[in-house]
């Protein structure tokens, strides 16, 4: 009977004619928007190690026909590439832990439903989301009084918190039987311990989908950075990719030669700190991947 059941099941030809043609063209469906968001980078990734002769000849190709490193070998000789994915990676793994113990320590209180005021606070958290104090207070509030300048705290403090990903975190919270906490309450337990030892346990899909958001919204930053950071050695690396680039736009066309070390192509050199950049940040993907879909669905629609 379980053989028969899993025929019918898995079986592809169990299915009626007009099923076989809907799931082929999902398939196909699925295989082109795979390849349209696949392709682009492929091309990037090839055209960083390709000539700037063979990129303005051909539109697309996926292999360079000559093989070259100098985009490369430029932006890392001077080695401030290296310090500034260094940087990157404190401002990113720091940042991202300040996120979650805010996000965490303020989404589980907001999912309780005896908290006294949890409407006011709820309305304080969607206002900011609507609303902001504007880019000129923000600035001279993080270097006038709080004196962050030049400090990896102007990049981790102004957003500490994000109302979303605290609201997709209350949400997943309140969707916990509350039978757990109060089985918990029974035993002894205090609000610290339940929330440590029950909440965070139960809540790991939700609380992997919304460290990456918050990771790759620190790595990806480039905005605080220009404004705050001043100081080379605390560059962030897109700071750093971003001076790369204005340094190989301005290089006279004469003095770029296809096969002399250290001139790359001025394309090139922009496609390889797109790799740069968007490399570190995919490799952390694929550790979380079962958690993301779960996580970010029950979370945004419990509550």
């Amino acid at each position: 009977m379980a053989k028969n059941k899993d025929k019918v099941v898995n079986g592809f030809n169990h299915r009626s004619p007009g099923d076989n043609v809907v799931q082929v063209i999902l398939y196909i469906i699925t295989g082109l928007a795979a390849l349209i968001c696949v392709l682009p980078f492929l091309y990037v990734l090839a055209s960083s190690f390709a000539t700037e002769k063979e990129i303005l000849e051909r539109s697309f190709f996926i292999i360079p026909k000559t093989f070259s490193s100098n985009a490369y070998t430029y932006i890392m000789k001077d080695g401030s590439v290296f310090r500034g994915l260094k940087n990157s990676v404190i401002v990113t793994v720091v940042g991202t832990a300040i996120n979650m113990f805010v996000s965490c320590t303020m989404a589980y209180p907001l999912s309780r439903k005896y908290l006294k005021g949890r409407n006011f606070f709820m309305n304080m958290v969607i206002v900011i989301m609507l609303f902001g104090g504007g880019m000129v207070p923000s600035y001279l509030l993080i270097t006038q009084l709080l004196k962050l300048r030049n400090t990896f705290w102007a990049l981790w403090l102004p957003g500490a918190m994000s109302a979303f990903n605290m609201i997709i975190i209350k949400n997943y919270f309140s969707g916990i039987p509350d039978e757990l906490e109060e089985a918990a309450i029974i035993d002894g337990a205090n609000d610290l311990y339940t929330f440590v030892k029950i909440m965070l346990p139960l809540s790991g899909p939700v609380l992997a989908a919304v460290s990456l958001f918050y990771a790759v919204g620190h790595w990806n930053g480039y905005f605080g950075a220009m404004m705050y950071i001043q100081d080379a050695n605390k560059e962030v690396v897109q700071i750093v990719l971003r001076r790369v680039i204005m340094q190989s736009s301005n290089l006279p066309d004469q003095a770029i030669d296809w096969g002399v070390w250290g001139q790359p192509p001025t394309k090139a050199v922009r496609n390889a700190t797109t790799v740069v950049a968007t490399v570190p940040i995919l490799v952390v993907y694929p550790f979380i991947q079962k958690y993301f879909t779960a996580g970010v669905m029950v979370g945004s629609v419990k509550g």
